[in-house]
């Protein structure tokens, strides 16, 4: 089985040929093809059926008059060539609901369109048409600091920081002088679950998280360093219904269960059955496993109440995250929250149930072998199908980004590298890159962007191909540098000094996935791994060895003395327009937020900061890094 198969592996954008991150040759066997080809909605299981498959596909495609989705300048008349010389009546479906039809013969002139998601209908094919921004204006020069939300001690009770304390945390950074501030995703998670906590495997990326609510009725947490998600769950969830139980109807909240329709209730309803049968869908009796199932009408219907609080809890979550935002724009933060967009969405999740076909089932995003992973990684999050996000004319996408925009001047884009091709792992077999449709979801991303009037951060690292990177700089999507990683790979592995640093990026000096800055120079990392396994004493040693070159020669790239306040001096110095400072760099703590490829052998996204968000405000290690920043006119 191999032709057949071949030619529609090529013709799906299924690469089973690659070289990894190490640079090695690797291919994945017919299955692997097999299987994600099943979940683009491609049978291939004999060669007489995938050349049945390939039949059909390039009937699809031949029979076309224009093609599927088209990315236009909102800023240029829109001329599309047809392809046939005979006339062709056309209706133009407007995103604002205005309609244009015609006739035309070898060219369509559809005139300027505003920036926005129209539909064509040529000889009965719809084609999704993209009148995009051809880029994004970059943000001026400036700094910001990123923070664990959950880690900020919470200041209006209960065991994890809140949607109140980041409104605290914006104050006090907007008087330091920050441009922003960052978090890690807030998307919904799984609120019936304690141990599934990881805001980068999320319920859904289009709602929010409700452990984060402050509710002002829980009592104080214990003093100490790990957030115990049991306890803190419990607490959370007891003050919320019994906020919910005291608080008469609202006319804002029913205006808000009014503006959100359908979608609104469809999300309230899975919570209300994942708080009656579990936290996850798939384990659920089967006449709930679809939102447009009888019995899961039934199920709303004789539980109106139950219902009603989740949607409750989404806006007071809105609410709160919305005055987090305008908080820090009033106290003078340019840009105000900078949020984070998840890769991908839990398989059991609101969001793969609600919208299945949008999905690929049965497949995990993940990254291929490389130099620290030799068996590659499965990340257990479900990526996009691009043949669905075609075919729904990239509503979900679309929606998807809005949610994030709504709440924030700056957005990061978790793994950017999803935009041009994602790296698709069946389940127990070898994966395969799987094309996306990169230039229609930029186009997207522009689009709501310039609508928000909000900056886009493409997280860019690991092996980027460079056409992406140009792709993102002609956007106007700003890209990531991490310093730890700025370094002439193919020389001596030296540090790049800051005058070689790329101008339209953020720059950082690591992330939540890496050590401190106290960490790094320490090694805690490496003795992390030691102690659970991943390396034994003799590679530990000579990781340890390794490190104090590092530390060495980053120093001496840096002019640093080894000083944190000297390391954030070369960042404010670097030709990047952004700098984003992390939080616990500037407080001193050691241990990191999380341990790429573990996950409770290592407290991942427990740790709390040793500082309160009002306290920031006086902290005089801020004032020292604000004169800083200042110091190289950030």
């Amino acid at each position: 089985m191999t032709e057949a198969l071949d030619v529609l592996c090529r013709e799906a954008g299924v690469t089973w040929q690659y070289r990894d991150g190490a640079g090695r040759p690797q291919e994945a066997p017919p299955e692997s093809r097999i299987a994600v080809l099943a979940a683009m909605g491609l049978p291939a299981q004999t060669e007489e059926q995938a050349a049945e498959t390939l039949a059909a596909l390039s009937a699809r495609k031949d029979g076309r008059i224009v093609a599927p989705w088209l990315v236009v300048d909102a800023a240029e008349p829109v001329r599309i060539p047809l392809g046939r010389d005979e006339p062709v009546e056309w209706r133009l479906a407007l995103e604002d609901g205005e309609t244009r039809q015609g006739e035309a013969c070898g060219q369509l002139d559809a005139g300027l369109l505003e920036a926005g998601r129209h539909v064509l209908e040529v000889g009965g094919q719809a084609t999704v048409l993209l009148s995009a921004p051809r880029q994004l204006p970059l943000p001026a020069r400036g700094w910001g600091v990123t923070l664990p939300l959950y880690g900020l001690r919470p200041e209006g009770g209960g065991e994890i920081g809140t949607y109140g304390d980041l409104e605290r945390a914006g104050t006090a950074l907007a008087a330091h002088g920050a441009s922003f501030v960052g978090i890690n995703p807030v998307h919904a998670g799984f609120p019936h679950d304690p141990s599934n906590y990881s805001p980068y495997a999320p319920s859904s990326r289009r709602r929010l998280n409700t452990n984060l609510i402050e509710t002002g009725a829980e009592p104080k947490s214990a003093d100490g360093g790990l957030i115990d998600y049991n306890a803190a769950l419990r607490s959370k969830t007891a003050a919320l219904k019994a906020l919910y139980a005291a608080i008469p109807g609202d006319p804002a909240f029913q205006a808000f269960v009014d503006a959100d329709g359908r979608k609104l209730r469809e999300f309230a309803v899975h919570q209300a059955l994942s708080e009656t049968f579990g936290p996850y869908w798939t384990d659920w009796p089967r006449e709930f496993q679809s939102p447009q199932a009888s019995a899961v009408g039934e199920f709303a219907n004789a539980n109106p109440e139950l219902v009603r609080y989740h949607m409750w809890l989404q806006w007071r979550a809105e609410a709160q995250l919305s005055r987090a935002q305008l908080a820090a724009r009033d106290a003078g933060m340019r840009h105000g929250l900078y949020l984070d967009l998840a890769v991908g969405t839990h398989p059991a999740g609101a969001e793969t149930w609600a919208d299945a076909e949008m999905f690929a089932s049965g497949i995990s995003l993940g990254a291929p072998p490389d130099a620290f992973s030799a068996e590659g990684q499965v990340w257990g999050v479900s990526p996009f199908c691009p043949r669905a996000l075609v075919d729904n004319a990239f509503d979900v996408l679309a929606e998807t980004l809005r949610e994030q925009f709504k709440f924030s001047g700056m957005l990061r884009i978790d793994h950017i590298l999803g935009f041009e091709r994602a790296f698709w792992c069946p389940e127990d077999l070898p994966g395969v890159y799987v094309a996306m449709p990169k230039a229609a979801m930029l186009a997207v991303l522009r689009i709501e962007a310039s609508r928000a009037g909000a900056f886009v951060v493409g997280e860019d690292l690991g092996n980027i191909p460079d056409e992406l990177r140009s792709d993102l700089a002609a956007s106007g999507i700003l890209g990531c540098r991490v310093a730890m990683f700025e370094r002439d790979w193919d020389g001596d592995r030296g540090f790049k000094p800051g005058d070689r640093y790329d101008s339209n990026v953020l720059s950082s000096f690591a992330s939540h996935d890496l050590p401190t800055w106290r960490g790094w120079r320490s090694g805690l990392d490496i003795a992390w791994r030691n102690r659970i396994g991943d390396l034994d004493e003799a590679a530990a040693r000579e990781e340890r060895e390794r490190r104090r070159w590092d530390v060495h020669s980053f120093d001496a790239a840096s002019g640093g003395d080894g000083s944190v306040e000297r390391m954030h001096a070369f960042l404010a110095g670097v030709p990047s327009c952004l700098v984003a400072l992390q939080v616990e760099d500037v407080l001193g703590v050691g241990e990191q937020a999380n341990l790429p490829g573990t996950q409770f052998e290592h407290p991942n996204w427990r740790r709390r900061l040793p500082v309160s968000a009002s306290g920031l405000a006086t902290d005089e290690r801020f004032r020292t890094t604000a004169g800083i920043m200042a110091e190289s006119s950030r």
